[in-house]
């Protein structure tokens, strides 16, 4: 026999299925533009077997997070489940073997049976188990990516699920007769209900907070109220957001900057002590007041602050009082007096106003 006649493709069948039985689940990486950077993003996809109905999501990477985040948007966006979704045999779901005998990660098994599902890989080097997810996404890098850019993540799954809508399933298909859309209707009644509770997906674990008052999340940071600084937090990180929690009870939430690394995500109130020590490090409007009026004026308050505790408000406040309760003529020579003679006891500097408004200043008789 010859040797090309066994590499030669075989003729295959197809598979049919009844309404409800089987949906098929995988990812491809795809080159996208997202934020004006060229990226690799995961295209996950989940389609029901008898309707062809299509639901896709983009994600920076593709974990067991977000195959959960992923899972629970596509059954919300189907209305309910098939009894067995075929997946390929990736750890993401496989916790060992593979084929149908395969072991389900404990934590995605509990998953799939809170939605009345069970994940089946398919044997492996047979891919085309699944061929009715896997011929998709040629259709949705020509049809859906072609000429599109997106802002973020969250513009590029609200155009990814308005396309699922309005062409995927709207476009009439030879193998059905039909849109996906119609086909829906009549598999529809044949899906396992959604659970009437769906509790949200997120991934939890502990930190400490920082000297600088952040959390460290997936080479970000995120900032939590000043006074926990040291101390053990939960941290929840979810598709969107991620929330901090002390002692059950919830201290911070920020929105999460997906598919992106080394940002500080800052709540202004969390570190309100430290802006306050920052804003009393600068000039005092007292200071501010005695400014420009003359340069040796200028230069005392810049030495009466350095002998002063804080930012020297109080004595600027009575120097302000001794500049509006006496004359600028008695004042200022004063001012330039006592600077020359490195005087800044206020109560001395008083005196001297005094003495020169009576006309004895420094005790010299200036008629002699």
């Amino acid at each position: 026999m010859d040797i090309r006649e066994n590499k030669r493709k075989r003729r295959a069948g197809t598979y049919n299925f009844d309404p409800g039985v089987e949906m098929q689940h995988d990812t491809s990486p795809h080159v996208v533009v997202v934020g004006g950077r060229k990226v690799t993003a995961q295209c996950a996809s989940l389609v029901l077997s008898y309707s062809r109905r299509l639901f896709i999501q983009y994600y920076p990477g593709f974990t067991r997070f977000e195959a959960r985040v992923f899972l629970n948007k596509a059954f919300g966006f189907m209305g309910g489940a098939c009894t067995r979704c075929i997946i390929d045999n990736t750890s993401v779901i496989v916790a060992c073997g593979s084929g149908p005998d395969a072991d389900i990660v404990p934590d995605m098994k509990v998953f799939g049976d809170m939605f009345g599902m069970d994940f089946i890989p398919h044997y492996i080097k047979d891919p085309d188990r699944k061929a009715k997810v896997e011929r998709n996404f040629s259709f949705i890098e020509g049809n859906f990516l072609a000429g599109r850019t997106f802002s973020d993540w969250h513009d590029f799954n609200r155009q990814a699920m308005k396309w699922c809508g309005d062409v995927a399933n709207h476009k009439p298909k030879r193998s059905l007769g039909m849109s996906p859309d119609e086909a829906y209707l009549m598999e529809k009644p044949y899906l396992t209900p959604l659970p009437v509770y769906v509790p949200p997906v997120y991934q939890a674990g502990t930190r400490i907070v920082d000297v600088e008052s952040y959390v460290s999340l997936d080479a970000n940071k995120y900032s939590v109220p000043e006074r926990l600084i040291g101390k053990e937090v939960e941290v929840q990180k979810h598709w969107d957001f991620v929330v901090v929690y002390f002692g059950h009870k919830k201290v911070a939430e920020h929105k999460r900057p997906i598919g992106q690394k080394n940002r500080r995500v800052t709540d202004t109130g969390h570190l309100q002590q430290i802006v306050r020590r920052l804003a009393h490090r600068g000039p005092s409007k007292e200071e501010e007041q005695l400014k420009g009026i003359h340069k040796d004026l200028d230069l005392y308050i810049a030495e009466l602050k350095k002998r002063s505790k804080g930012r020297g408000i109080r004595q600027f406040r009575r120097l302000i009082e001794m500049k509006r309760s006496y004359p600028q003529e008695s004042f200022l020579p004063v001012i330039s007096r006592a600077l020359r003679y490195g005087l800044y006891d206020l109560n001395r500097l008083e005196q001297m106003i005094l003495f020169h408004l009576a006309g004895d200043f420094f005790g010299i008789d200036e008629g002699s």
